[in-house]
């Protein structure tokens, strides 16, 4: 999965298609991912505690990663990432659309 945590993306397709929003997690190995802001849903909750809000709870749950587009910092458009070995010897995320270095 190319997609990590903090990443700036853009919905590509479901209920919130076209929402822009920041990676809160990533989950790799279900391949899904939670961003702010997208895919709400309400959960309705039972009071624990004195500190614990009873109620019906809107909150985040989680999307596909094939669902979302991360979006360059630099062309600012939505952009397929691929990998690319630097210098170095480091592998680096790098947006095909404009060829750059995304970190």
């Amino acid at each position: 999965m190319k997609i990590k945590k903090n990443d700036t993306v853009l919905v590509i397709s479901g209920k919130d298609k076209g929402k822009k929003g920041k990676v809160r997690f990533a989950y790799p190995d279900i391949q899904r991912v939670m961003v702010e802001g997208v895919n709400m849903v309400k959960k309705h909750a039972k009071a624990k505690a004195q500190v614990k809000q009873a109620g019906i709870i809107e909150r985040e749950a989680t999307i596909a990663a094939a669902d979302v587009m991360l979006l360059c910092g630099k062309c600012n458009k939505p952009a397929r990432i691929g990998i690319r070995i630097l210098q170095d010897g480091r592998k680096a995320r790098f947006c095909r659309v404009c060829g750059e270095v995304v970190e």
